[in-house]
């Protein structure tokens, strides 16, 4: 498997909070500059040639460092590489220079039809040998590391024989791909499954975390009564999700931290006061847990 040296030049994303962007908010960014470190852009909403989302991230990314979140490639599906689709992230890499690139651990297509949904893979040699072709494919077409999300996951496969961080430290040795930390996503799926978030934390790779993720989730209950969260990116983080994110900090030391919200899109003022509460954590000194061995 390759291993890609990022050798562009563009703005260094800050150990600092950022916002994703969103159409709502253009014109308030713009004439007001806001004091936020950085934006985070779905490629897919840029991927076409120009008109009005084209003309404000332009102006946008003049201010303001970068990165760039794909919803769309499929990594994990158990087919190739979508090359259009990929092609169309390359133009809007190149376009922006974005200091960072991820992407998400699932599937989302199935004989070319896109499903509106982020569907997760089992834990397995084939699937992650799979993953890991996909991602040196990603990485040579776009001339550079990307990253890695951990998912948010509502059901277990028989077929996986192994954990989620041993599937996830396989493929970062396999390719040097780096990793996207999500809180939320931990506390969701921990939730879901019974098992322990801090743990999990924990054990994490956070030598290889570029970029951690903050949204917001809904509460539900499975069949059986019992407790089901919705990564639904719908509402403010949760309290218990910004203690999981403070201890992450202790473990990895300050990384770039997005707000996350897509759903139900707040007013600037309520995203700004999300992102000034993460820089809050970052700019806290912290000693530095180290997970028992």
């Amino acid at each position: 498997m390759s291993r890609i040296e990022d050798t562009r030049v563009s703005s260094p994303i800050p150990a600092r909070a950022g916002v994703g962007l969103k159409p709502e908010h253009y014109s308030e960014i713009l004439e007001t500059r806001p004091a936020v470190g950085w934006f985070e852009v779905h490629a897919e909403n840029y991927m076409g040639a120009g008109g009005a989302p084209h003309h404000y991230l332009t102006a946008i990314r003049e201010h303001y460092p970068l990165s760039v979140h794909g919803v769309g490639l499929s990594i994990g599906a158990d087919a190739a590489l979508d090359l259009n689709h990929l092609a169309a992230l390359k133009q809007v890499c190149d376009r922006y220079e974005p200091s960072l690139v991820s992407e998400h651990l699932a599937w989302s297509t199935h004989d070319g039809v896109y499903l509106n949904d982020l569907l997760p893979v089992p834990y397995n040699a084939e699937t992650q040998a799979r993953v890991c072709e996909h991602i040196d494919q990603v990485q040579e077409t776009l001339g550079r590391p990307m990253l890695l999300e951990n998912p948010s996951t509502y059901v277990r496969f028989e077929g996986s024989d192994m954990s989620e961080l041993e599937f996830l430290r396989g493929i970062v040795e396999r390719t040097g791909c780096g990793l996207l930390l999500d809180v939320n996503n931990v506390h969701v799926s921990a939730t879901n499954h019974a098992y322990d978030a801090v743990a999990y934390i924990d054990a994490f790779p956070h030598e290889h975390v570029g970029e951690i993720h903050l949204g917001g989730h809904a509460d539900d209950e499975g069949d059986d009564g019992e407790p089901l969260l919705i990564d639904d990116h719908g509402s403010a983080v949760a309290d218990i999700v910004w203690g999981l994110y403070a201890h992450t900090i202790s473990c990895c030391g300050p990384v770039p931290t997005l707000i996350e919200w897509d759903n139900d899109v707040p007013e600037w003022r309520v995203l700004m006061e999300e992102a000034t509460q993460a820089d809050a954590v970052l700019s806290k000194p912290v000693l530095r847990h180290v997970a028992a061995e």
